[in-house]
């Protein structure tokens, strides 16, 4: 069964403002896809999307679809697109600093119907992260930036999901932090998961990616293969602090896709 993402030529506004423009983006089932961009690129406007809660921020969907497999899911609810298999890891982390450790997982399995199983899973995220298993009754908010960003990602694989989003997994996080949780991702992503990693790291992003994409001021202006994206002068001028002009790097970028 396919399980891939497809968005195939996304505007959203909110009110007059346009946030996206003629976005297409494909994870294929299985894959990791990163898309990358600086704040205001429109990364948080596609998460909203795709997630189902766009409307929370009075956006709206202007043209365009999203499909998850065989299922349109544009203009779903987000309880329909988590059922779906689609769970996010989102910006920020947006734990209850106030629930345990286990209590916060269990919240990400409030969708599932095979309560049974419910249990199992929990035993797989503590093994995924065996440095949480010894916290899980400690209260969320006492824990570390990045033990909870484990528990962020666990809440979401409760979900039991086909396709992973992860909302700036690495802000404010410490570079060895980080370089852990990307590994993890890989282990996930191997086991079947496809990944979505929606990024303004980029070094980290095109390192662990398979495919990616730059979104700039609500466009996509490049894609390729994250390999051959990471060798781009002006990708690593833009994203990567590679000593040139940021600006003309852009310019350049928009003159190759002859926008």
């Amino acid at each position: 069964m396919s399980n891939s993402l497809k968005i195939d030529g996304l505007s959203v506004s909110y009110g007059p403002i346009p946030a996206l423009r003629n976005i297409s983006i494909e994870v294929p089932t299985g894959g990791f896809v990163s898309v990358l961009g600086s704040n205001g690129a429109g990364k948080t406007t596609l998460v909203r999307t795709i997630t189902g809660v766009l409307y929370l921020q009075k956006g709206k969907c202007t043209s365009g679809s999203i499909k998850f497999g065989d299922q349109e899911i544009t203009r779903q609810n987000s309880r329909t697109i988590v059922r779906s298999g689609v769970a996010q890891v989102p910006e920020g982390r947006m734990l209850f600093p106030h629930l345990t450790v286990e209590e916060n997982l269990r919240c990400g399995a409030a969708s599932r119907r095979d309560a049974s199983g419910i249990n199992e899973t929990i035993s797989e995220v503590f093994d995924l992260f065996p440095q949480l298993a010894p916290l899980r009754q400690r209260q969320a908010g006492l824990l570390s930036g990045g033990e909870q960003q484990m528990v962020a990602v666990g809440r979401a694989l409760m979900a039991k999901p086909s396709l992973l989003i992860c909302d700036e997994l690495s802000l404010g996080l410490a570079p060895l932090i980080v370089r852990d949780l990307f590994l993890l991702l890989d282990r996930i992503n191997k086991e079947g998961v496809a990944v979505l990693a929606i990024e303004q790291n980029a070094r980290i992003a095109l390192q662990h990616s398979q495919y990616a994409y730059a979104l700039e001021v609500g466009e996509v202006v490049l894609e390729g293969p994250s390999a051959e994206l990471r060798e781009n002068q002006e990708v690593q001028d833009l994203y990567m602090g590679g000593g040139g002009d940021s600006r003309e790097a852009y310019a350049s970028i928009r003159r190759e896709v002859g926008r």
